[in-house]
């Protein structure tokens, strides 16, 4: 670790919160009516919208109205898109004559990016069309983010609201989020992206001579605009294979430090706007405060580990010291180190170095974030994570002090907590249970390219990261089988919809409740005392649920490299 390593890291920690908490107040505006600005420009454009899809903007929904037409809308996309996966090579767009993907692959694919999650079982740039580029991958990035967003958004309707009996409008909430934030955001960053170097083209694949005499294919197209939403929308899906360690989405230092905070700058923004719905700021202070004190522990662990090297390499072939396999010179260790805990605390995927070749400490950082799955968390579901176990924290303080728990004035009783405790519980059984079953099965195995507990790791890894829908991976493991098709694509629809569901749930309960006055007795969740048990039940939950696996895992890993064995 150097002293501009690290003051670097957290320079970039300090421009997302910098950047985040003003755009919290917008965010918060955009949901409440507000008017900005540019209200000339968005109105007319709406009002547009909604006359050619039959809406009335003032009508609002009840929690089930909501939640259906929520679902209904992410399976009309998935389907299309799996038409667009599967027909690609008889559509226009399509320069380089790539041809339709397998019914697996193409259904992997579907699940992965309606679900915000955007695992890649295949390479980009020699398996999706410029139509599939555009149509499918980059305009579901769009609208898998706004899902994640209006979700959240429902859900703190129904805790503010008093005796209450909608939570909004669906197509006003989705259809505010393209044309106020995720379209302006991202048209920002992609001609950011463009003047920095990244290719926006519909040109095919450009054929060069090489100084040597021979030739080379040179894969291009609209990579900036991808680019854009794939990190503001917490997505991840890169155009190329090797994601943003290619030169072409992530050329130079700046552009990893733009990618960053893309991904960080949402998820960070609505703890602001839940605390402006709320009316109290503090309470976001304090989830800022321990969530960005998990954010750089983890940054600072992968930074110490990938900068002690591997003694292993030193004892057997003399090699002393970073750890700089898989990782980009261009970037180097702190930026590769805040890069990986962003884009796995965020739950983007998007990666500037191969996870695979972090060492094992290094790399159970971005295990554990993503099996925590609400260190700030991806788009929208990463708020909700967090209010799902400060429900959980209050439930388990009530209890220690003899009291009916409540949080923000609403009283919490059996049905709130058999929710949350349902959206909680889905996450570690879509993981670990597919887990087992991939390493006690042939068509599990066979995809290890790695022995031992690396291969352990690895599989581990991929079900963790379709669960958590995050999408980065170890990429010892060959994905793209039927086997690991079918059960990554339903880990990452049971991972995502279950949790959710379950929380519109919660919402509807929360909406009919009354706001109760606070008292003397209300126990006050914006103290640092109340983060400390909230940042501890997310921790010892984890620990309970995840250990063994972990142990088994990178743990053992590290023990071993520390030993000197070398894994045969």
């Amino acid at each position: 670790m150097t002293c501009s390593g690290t003051i670097g890291i957290l320079a970039v920690v300090a421009l997302i919160l910098a950047l985040a908490i003003p755009l919290g107040g917008y965010i918060y505006r955009v949901f409440t009516g507000q008017k900005s600005f540019l209200e000339p420009v968005y109105a007319p454009i709406e009002r547009v919208i909604y006359k050619l899809v039959g809406i009335n903007p003032s009508t609002d929904m009840d929690w089930k109205g909501y939640v259906k037409v929520w679902l209904l809308v992410q399976f009309v996309m998935a389907i299309f898109v799996y038409l667009i996966f599967t027909l690609q090579g008889r559509l226009p767009l399509n320069p380089d004559g790539i041809k339709g993907m397998s019914w697996d692959l193409a259904f992997n694919t579907a699940a992965s990016f309606i679900t915000n999650t955007n695992w890649q079982s295949y390479a980009g740039e020699q398996s999706m069309s410029y139509l599939g580029q555009m149509v499918a991958i980059t305009y579901l990035q769009f609208t898998s983010a706004a899902a994640g967003v209006v979700a959240v958004i429902a859900f703190i309707r129904g805790i503010v609201a008093n005796k209450g009996k909608t939570l909004g409008n669906f197509w006003v909430d989705y259809i505010k989020v393209h044309t106020r934030i995720l379209l302006p955001l991202a048209f920002i960053f992609a001609v950011a992206f463009v003047g920095l170097g990244l290719p926006e083209t519909l040109q095919g694949a450009q054929i060069v001579h090489t100084l040597q005499g021979g030739t080379q294919t040179i894969s291009r197209g609209p990579v900036a605009s991808l680019e854009a939403i794939k990190q503001l929308g917490t997505n991840g899906g890169g155009y190329f294979n090797a994601n943003s360690a290619h030169p072409y989405e992530d050329p130079r230092a700046i552009t990893t430090v733009l990618e960053i905070l893309a991904m960080a700058l949402i998820p960070a923004a609505l703890i602001a706007t839940f605390g402006k719905f709320i009316g109290d700021r503090k309470q976001a202070v304090v989830l800022y405060v321990f969530l960005t004190g998990l954010l750089l522990l983890g940054a600072f662990t992968i930074y110490a580990s990938e900068t002690s090297g591997n003694p292993i390499l030193q004892h057997v072939l003399g090699i002393s010291g970073q750890n700089m396999e898989g990782k980009e010179v261009r970037f180097g260790e702190s930026l590769s180190s805040i890069f990986t805990a962003v884009t796995t605390a965020f739950t983007t995927g998007a990666v500037n170095n191969m996870h695979d070749s972090l060492t094992p400490l290094g790399g159970m950082v971005p295990i554990v974030f993503m099996m925590f799955n609400s260190v700030f968390g991806g788009i929208g579901v990463g708020l909700l994570n967090i209010l799902m176990f400060l429900i959980i924290a209050v439930f388990l303080s009530g209890l220690m002090v003899g009291r009916t728990p409540e949080i923000f004035g609403k009283k919490i009783e059996a049905r709130e907590i058999k929710l949350a405790t349902a959206a909680m519980l889905v996450h570690p059984f879509v993981i670990l249970v597919p887990t087992a079953i991939a390493i006690v099965t042939r068509a599990g195995t066979s995809s290890i390219l790695n022995p031992g507990l690396h291969g352990f790791s690895e599989v581990l890894y991929a079900f963790t990261s379709g669960a958590a829908n995050n999408g980065s991976a170890f990429a010892g493991l060959n994905g793209n089988t039927v086997f690991y098709n079918v059960a990554i694509g339903l880990v990452m629809l049971f991972g995502r919809y279950v949790s959710i569901v379950a929380m519109f749930a919660m919402a509807g309960s929360l909406v009919s409740k009354s706001v109760m006055p606070k008292t003397v007795g209300t126990l006050k969740t914006n103290t640092y005392s109340f983060g400390a048990v909230f940042l501890a039940v997310v921790i010892i939950v984890g620990a309970l649920t995840f250990f063994p696996a972990v142990a088994v895992g990178p743990i053992g890993e590290q023990l071993q490299m520390l030993a000197g064995q070398v894994t045969q």
